[in-house]
């Protein structure tokens, strides 16, 4: 870690931090609400292309607030306009949305305040519990809860959530932002989630964690950032966190479901262009104790453009590398072709690159899609039914339809997600594309075609109700034997170089419905009743892979907190 801080410091240093710093937003949560509401004013109003920001998360609040006041100046500029008209509940989320980032709202914020404010001192606004908003301070604090109760068909154990702690924003003279989420957490997840977590030792999303009344887990979800502005085009963020690149329910670039990470961020936005730059310092794989975890590396580029005002065409690649007694600068370069870096350095690491879109049609669709290539043989293309394993790709294909059959606020999404086998796999068991133990992209790893479905509906502001099905087909390990789905697996212990398809090993096919019920009772305080159905079915002769169905029943209450899921 020492030496990548002290790579991050030159870094700072030639960019001229903090001489040319300016005001720099923090950003929004990761699953927060507002997402949603950004995505439908993209696809219903999109017509300046410096505010199509949803592909990277997370979205910066100054941005969000920006779109949000857009949103509402054009509604009411062409009030009888359709395309810009927004449903009584969006008006009410578009609120919402100015009140929780009020130090990047530029009109009156009169209506934020608390009726009636704790000892005149917490909730005097109705989203922080405290805040101070000066000249040259902003700060807000707010506590994190999330509190659920399960129960599970055919498991005697309590299934349960017990997370708190808080978190913390601010601004210091319009020139330095800083973040921090700082929760301790107690779990038991369902079954099938205390079964992945003793497989990979790792508990999804979080990092080092401990046992908790035997069958259960503890663990701190601990994050923190700083952000600054350079030369108005530039923006900076160091911190340790989470983040996503893509349009989707799922990404097959970089997914928020690893656990958090040290990185230095990049963002340059200019004319139709955003390019952003992300360098990571990761935990390789490794086993439970204590002692000092093994560290790698990975360098991230993404690229987009605003072909037309409908239409952004994205470039993706990545590098993920381990020196035993340097950083490899190399990989520092932020406009080098990274595939052609490393092959100057001998090819040993791994690299992956990939094409995106982002298409909003009519002001109701979305269509969009990744391409993700590890290796392109274009004889092996050619012939791709003999199934070489070197054929290492992933497809995302997706739809959203907003105020779906003219129902305001019924969204619907569907995605098919697909990736061959050994696609994130290397050749030794560093660089593979994982961070402590767990996939960078998607939660199932490689050789599996997936299918979802999502339906989202918010009534009335306060209520919301989404139906989701996900269903999956995945070829998994045989008798110890690689079939190219575990991404901590080296792909050569490969059994042959053909013959491989989608499902090749132990076929299993997967379904997971649910169901959920939220209603919003305070600002940022939800009460949360779900429902969901599992079935996995496994065409496994030795029975390693057990057959089985299981209902779960969920109650729960969050406060600034995202929702927990299982859904895989």
């Amino acid at each position: 870690m020492m030496q990548f801080i002290k790579t991050i410091a030159r870094l700072l240093i030639i960019s001229g931090f903090p001489i040319f710093a300016s005001a720099q937003s923090t950003f929004l949560p990761q699953g927060s609400k507002f997402e949603h509401f950004l995505d439908r004013m993209e696809i219903l109003q999109q017509r300046d292309s410096a505010l199509n920001i949803t592909t990277d998360k997370p979205i910066s609040r100054r941005s969000a607030v920006r779109i949000a006041e857009l949103a509402d100046s054009l509604y009411h500029f062409y009030p009888y306009d359709d395309i810009y008209h927004i449903s009584p509940v969006d008006r009410q989320n578009l609120q919402s949305l100015l009140m929780n980032n009020a130090e990047w709202v530029s009109g009156s914020k009169d209506s934020f305040a608390s009726r009636h404010p704790w000892w005149n001192t917490f909730y005097k606004d109705k989203a922080n519990f405290y805040e101070v908003n000066e000249k040259d301070f902003f700060l807000a604090v707010n506590p994190v809860i999330q509190q659920t109760q399960s129960v599970e068909t055919g498991n005697k154990s309590r299934v349960f959530l017990n997370s708190k702690g808080l978190t913390i924003r601010g601004l210091i003279a319009g020139k330095l932002g800083f973040s921090a989420y700082l929760t301790d957490n107690q779990e038991r997840g369902p079954q099938y989630v205390m079964d992945r977590i003793a497989q990979f030792n790792a508990v999804p999303g979080a990092g080092y964690y401990k046992p908790f009344k035997q069958t259960g887990v503890d663990y701190y979800d601990n994050r923190a950032s700083i952000y600054f502005n350079a030369w108005k085009y530039f923006d900076f963020q160091f911190g340790y966190d989470k983040n996503f690149i893509g349009n989707g329910y799922r990404s097959l670039f970089l997914s928020d479901y690893a656990a958090p990470y040290l990185f230095l961020k990049f963002n340059l936005r200019v004319w139709k262009l955003n390019y952003q730059n992300i360098f990571m310092e990761l935990i390789s794989q490794h086993l439970l104790g204590d002692y000092q975890y093994p560290k790698k590396y990975a360098t991230i580029h993404h690229l987009t453009v605003n072909a037309t005002p409908w239409l952004t065409l994205g470039l993706y690649e990545n590098i993920v590398f381990s020196r035993p007694d340097h950083y490899d600068f190399t990989y520092l370069n932020p406009v080098i072709f990274l595939p052609s870096a490393q092959q100057q350095n001998g090819s040993p690491d791994k690299t992956t690159v990939g094409f995106d879109f982002k298409a909003n049609v009519g002001h109701a669709t979305q269509f969009y899609g990744q391409l993700l290539i590890n290796e392109f043989v274009l004889r092996e293309i050619r012939h791709y039914s003999r199934g070489w394993w070197g054929n290492k790709q992933g497809l995302q294909l997706g739809v959203k339809y907003i105020d779906a059959f003219g129902v305001k606020n019924l969204d619907l999404q569907a995605e098919t997600n697909i990736v061959r086998p050994y696609t994130y796999q290397h050749d030794d068991s560093v660089a593979n594309y994982s961070h402590y133990n767990q996939q960078l992209a998607h939660p199932l790893g490689a050789n599996f075609a997936e299918f979802i479905a999502i339906a989202h509906y918010q009534p009335a502001y306060k209520w919301t109700l989404e139906g989701k099905i996900i269903y999956y087909k995945q070829g998994l390990d045989s008798a110890g034997v690689n079939f190219g789905s575990n991404v901590l697996e080296n792909y050569t212990t490969r059994p042959r170089d053909y013959g491989f398809s989608i499902g090749s090993g132990i076929p299993v096919n997967c379904v997971n419905i649910s169901g959920l019920v939220s209603y919003e009772w305070k600002e940022n305080l939800s009460l949360d009743l779900s429902i969901q159905y599992r079935k996995f079915t496994a065409n496994d002769p030795a029975g390693v892979y057990q057959n089985g169905s299981s209902t779960l029943f969920t109650a729960g209450v969050r406060l600034n907190m995202f929702r927990r899921q299982y859904d895989y």
